[in-house]
């Protein structure tokens, strides 16, 4: 029996193939996400360890991975605690640091580099080691900053800028004067990880200061190095011993660890997001894997009856099917591990493009991306495998001597009832959902159903099917009606292979309404909150350099002006969303306030509903608020007000800021006209004010809607991208079964052949019937993905408030199942056609 199956394969290997590219293509994703995902630990995992000294001493309560979103405090330590530091005899060095975020570079053409997806990173320059004793920064040419106006880049950033040693660089600063120059005088790169497509800005230490402290002599962190012998835990404590109030020493090992789950959180969303599409693969591939052996078995009813009259049992016969199973998974699975690592390389080549670099030394096959690929390649198949299998055991040897070897087909009754009551208790999950406002309930409930479709599409789809044969007949006469007989015939084949394109169109039109969603309420929020004429903001996120705002301040027709400044504090032991307001805010946005007022000024603050209801706060009650280093705000609640996109869940004064340390930027600029301005005149000057700024954008309300939009649809698009895997894997389904369909249909192809039916007609006929599977899936998956994504947008309506259809998206999908149609029947198509009329007429 082995030899047997052995030699089967053989001779069945084309059929095969098709099943193994859907293998192929969805272990291969999933061995490359798994590859690329140790890439990024790895790289990261390289930049925190590779720079991080055996203790720090930091302002308290410091966020280690803000990049500057948060601003930058003013709190800062002077040479005396260096030095009393560096005399404890459990420090063998003490290096000063200035480490700031806000920091932009320029190309020489004036255009931003970098600070759209990795940060840019700003500091000074020492050689003090980090916790293995190895130099943080590894100089790949030139030398080392030691002036005030020199600067090191990293490789990447100098190539990105047109920079060569020797030149000028043009810099914006986070304060004080915003254009600044520095000449380049060597590149460098982190020691142990590159750089992850970060920017290294590496001033000297007279440099930074000037930059970020308007040259005094303080530093805002200190680096220590352990004498030997010294533990990490010792060398912290003898440090606090000598801080200033307001520091605190922590261990190296803690700020990797803060440092790792920072980025962890991040780079975690990034995993889960690739790994769940390389799931989606892996499941359509087990759809078309399942088919694939049904069709198989239904073909191979006499051979296998006649292996059961001479003596095969039926563990036999159920054995050689997933042997041939196994074999299949095995190899395909070999192929799917090194297409994985080629994967793997153009995921980092895509997210290179959106600013994370990860080094392709970083990208190697690991054994757990191998046994997991290899486990999920077998697994899926012989799982998809496993009914065919049994029904071949099934097989009876009288089956052996029928002149019709067809299978019988049990009844869908059973199918139909168990489908019905999957349905409906996904309905339950999906009424409780909504009551609950649970979109977990809501998940459960869309899974449920896509599976039950997918399983009874067969009973489900025969409306969709029956159209489409009056259509197709309709227009094209005999061929096709007979088209749509075709898919008629068999409605579990045709149901089964239309489920793989119906679960991934059904994934597609979800997000397309969650995202048309999302863009309607993005439109219908600015359109109601956005009050101002114009809104500057940063085009990174960033804060920006109040010059700025001077610079707007002096054009003419420019009438109210109010800046915003945002950072983070703690409050009740978690992160605190804070924006400063100035006066004029009131005077441009009119909030929903339902208790209190939003008018606050000196040791004041008004709050959002939600930060409210979390905290139980009400009118009247006190927030402590600890910042950096210490500094604490405890102003008095005087106003709760309907949540809102144009303010923070805490909000205060803008000048208690600054008394707390946090050192004076704008995160946004709201503008209102002067009554009688023109509009264009005036937007042009303040375009022309901020024009030698490339990190702020100037914006009216469609503009900023069309800016959030372009954000949305930029995600939108690459979910497509990925999603794009299950078609392709679709259409190899649609192009093996029609394959396989010929195959078994020889002789009626043959028979239609002598009665006159020419070969255009043939490839018609074939043609059509691929496109009623396609449109078939398209149809089921469209209504399915609509429905889900309506109750969800439902679930989250508080974020998503209002609801978007994507007609025209709804549209195009299925002008793309109709072309998906007619491309996987070329090649069975052309097949048909070639037939041997006599031959195909003689074949059994």
């Amino acid at each position: 029996m082995l030899r047997l199956t052995l030699r089967n394969l053989l001779a069945r290997k084309v059929r095969l193939v098709m099943s193994g590219l859907a293998i192929v293509i969805g272990v291969a994703f999933l061995s490359g996400v798994l590859v690329f995902s140790n890439g990024l630990s790895t790289t990261f995992d390289g930049i925190i360890y590779g720079s991080t000294p055996d203790g720090v001493v930091r302002a308290q309560d410091t966020d280690e991975f803000s990049g500057g979103v948060s601003g930058q405090s003013a709190q800062a330590m002077t040479p005396d605690t260096v030095e009393a530091l560096a005399a404890l005899p459990e420090v063998a060095r003490a290096d000063g640091d200035i480490n700031a975020g806000g920091m932009s570079l320029l190309a020489k053409d004036g255009t931003l580099v970098g600070g759209t997806g990795a940060p840019t990173l700003a500091f000074n320059y020492h050689d003090g080691p980090n916790m293995a004793g190895d130099e943080i920064l590894l100089l790949k040419g030139g030398r080392w900053p030691q002036g005030k106006d020199e600067i090191v880049l990293d490789e990447g950033a100098a190539e990105a800028g047109d920079y060569r040693i020797g030149d000028e660089v043009k810099l914006l600063a986070p304060f004080g004067v915003l254009e600044r120059t520095a000449t380049l005088v060597g590149t460098a790169e982190f020691n142990g990880g590159g750089t992850a497509g970060a920017t290294l800005l590496v001033f000297s230490t007279e440099g930074a200061q000037d930059l970020f402290f308007q040259g005094k002599d303080v530093y805002n962190r200190i680096s220590l190095t352990a004498a030997p012998g010294v533990t990490q835990r010792e060398l912290a404590d003898a440090a606090s011993t000598v801080l200033p109030d307001g520091f605190e020493a922590v261990t190296g090992d803690k700020v990797a660890e803060e440092s790792q789950d920072a980025v962890g959180s991040f780079l975690d969303v990034i995993k889960t997001f690739l790994t769940v599409f390389a799931i989606i693969a892996v499941i359509v591939g087990g759809f078309i894997i399942v088919n694939t052996f049904s069709i198989l078995i239904a073909q191979r009813t006499r051979e296998l009856a006649l292996l059961r009259a001479l003596g095969a049992s039926r563990g036999q016969v159920m054995r050689s099917v997933l042997v041939e199973a196994f074999v299949l998974s095995v190899v395909s699975s070999t192929l799917a591990i090194g297409l994985g690592l080629l994967l793997a390389r153009a995921l980092a080549a895509l997210f290179r493009s959106v600013g994370l670099d990860i080094s392709g030394d970083a990208l190697d096959l690991t054994s757990k991306a191998t046994i997991l690929s290899y486990v999920v390649g077998i697994g899926v198949t012989m799982v998809a495998a496993f009914l065919p299998s049994w029904r071949a055991g099934k097989v009876a040897p009288v089956a052996a001597m029928r002149s019709d070897v067809a299978p019988e087909r049990a009844s869908l009754r059973r199918r139909t009832v168990i489908g019905a009551a999957l349905l409906a208790i996904g309905a339950g999950f999906a009424v409780a959902g909504l009551a609950q406002s649970n979109a977990l309930l809501i998940g459960i409930g869309a899974v449920l159903w896509i599976l039950t479709v997918a399983a009874t599409s067969s009973i489900i789809g025969k409306p969709v099917l029956a159209l489409c044969r009056g259509l197709f007949a309709g227009v094209f006469g005999t061929t096709g009606r007979l088209a749509g007989e075709n898919a008629l015939r068999d409605p579990r084949r045709t149901g089964a292979t239309a489920s793989a394109l119906m679960i991934g169109l059904a994934l597609v039109s979800t997000i397309g309404v969650l995202a048309a969603s999302l863009n309607k309420s993005v439109d219908d929020v600015v359109d109601e909150q956005f009050t101002a004429d114009l809104l500057v903001q940063s085009t990174t996120f960033l804060p920006f350099s109040t010059e700025v705002g001077d610079r707007i301040a002096q054009v003419d027709g420019v009438g109210t002006m109010s800046r915003q400044q945002f950072t983070t504090a703690q409050y009740d032991g978690k992160a605190a969303y804070i924006t400063g307001i100035d006066p004029e805010f009131g005077s441009i946005y009119h909030l929903d306030v339902l208790d209190g007022t939003e008018r606050i000024s000196g040791d004041q603050a008004f709050i959002g509903t939600d930060f409210a209801e979390k905290h139980h706060l009400s009118v009247g009650d006190t927030l402590p608020l600890a910042f950096q280093g210490g500094k604490k705000l405890t102003p008095e609640v005087v106003g709760i007000v309907d949540d809102t996109e144009v303010a923070s869940e805490v909000n205060v004064p803008l000048d208690q800021l600054a008394e707390v340390g946090v050192l004076r930027q704008d995160t946004s600029i709201s503008i209102l006209l002067e009554p009688g301005a023109d509009s264009s005149t005036v937007r042009d000057a303040v375009d022309d004010a901020a024009k030698s700024v490339p990190i702020v954008g100037v914006y009216d309300k469609e503009e900023f809607s069309d800016q959030i939009r372009g954000q949305v649809n930029q995600l939108l698009y690459m979910i497509y991208g990925l999603l794009a895997l299950a078609i392709v894997i679709a259409v190899i389904g649609i192009v093996n079964t029609l394959g396989l369909s010929v195959i078994e249909r020889t002789r009626e192809i043959g028979l239609l052949r002598a009665v006159g039916m020419s070969r255009a007609k043939l490839r018609r006929m074939i043609m059509l019937e691929s496109v009623t599977i396609a449109v078939l899936g398209a149809v089921l998956g469209m209504a399915l993905g609509l429905l889900i994504g309506v109750l969800l947008q439902r679930v989250l309506k508080d974020d998503l408030t209002s609801l978007g259809l994507p007609v025209g998206q709804l549209v195009l999908f299925l002008v793309i199942a109709i072309v998906v149609g007619v491309l996987a029947a070329v090649i069975p198509a052309i097949r048909a056609a070639r037939l041997n009329v006599l031959a195909a007429i003689a074949t059994e």
